[in-house]
């Protein structure tokens, strides 16, 4: 069974060659634009979904202004993002109930981001480790394909994952999870081919032992 000591140390060696997330790049936002860059990040590369992000809250800073935005022009304004029509109506409607229900302001409970149109539990986690800085663990692709290869979990979606490894993690490193396992999937520790001869934590990994 892994060990809290053999998590701690992956992660001091993920640490060394830490390539910053998209989310902490983008650390200095407001809530609310954080949580439509999230988002909108999801199937889009980030190299799309950053400078249009930009752009885009330069123009409509807050919930009020996307509320009076038409849909037509906002579906223009993410043109390129995947899932663009449906992602602009999420944006509209979850801008509409901020200011309703939560007076403009994000909420800080996955119970009521999750309430949210098109916010699942992988984009409430990222708002509440990202932005609000509290222990939650964003399971993406990534960080449920080298987690189950590390040999922490055996799991088989996303969900069974962030469950264990919320079992297994102590509660005060959840939030190196999402940020030292997402780099690492896209730089190193790839779906296919992953570069395990350069790999830095690959003798504390099954799959790297064995390949």
């Amino acid at each position: 069974m892994t060990t809290t000591q053999e998590i701690t140390t992956v992660f001091a060696q993920l640490e060394k060659n830490h390539q910053p997330t998209m989310l902490e790049e983008l650390g200095n936002y407001s809530p609310f634009q954080m949580l439509v860059m999230t988002l909108l990040s999801s199937r889009t590369r980030d190299s799309t979904t950053i400078p249009l992000v930009k752009k885009l809250f330069k123009e409509y800073p807050a919930p009020q202004h996307f509320i009076k935005l038409p849909i037509k022009t906002l579906e223009q304004k993410l043109h390129g993002i995947g899932f663009y029509h449906i992602k602009a109506k999420h944006v509209k409607e979850l801008s509409k109930i901020l200011i309703e229900k939560f007076h403009g302001q994000v909420p800080d409970t996955l119970e009521e981001l999750t309430s949210l149109p098109g916010v699942g539990r992988k984009t409430a986690n990222c708002i509440l480790a990202y932005t609000f800085q509290k222990p939650a663990i964003p399971v993406d692709i990534h960080v449920h394909r080298i987690a189950n290869r590390l040999g922490w979990i055996k799991t088989e979606t996303p969900e069974e994952s962030e469950e264990a490894l919320q079992k297994l993690i102590p509660k005060d490193q959840w939030i190196n999870v999402n940020r030292l396992l997402v780099g690492h999937g896209q730089t190193i520790c790839s779906p296919i081919n992953p570069k395990c001869t350069i790999c830095p934590v690959r003798k504390y990994c099954e799959y790297g032992k064995s390949h």
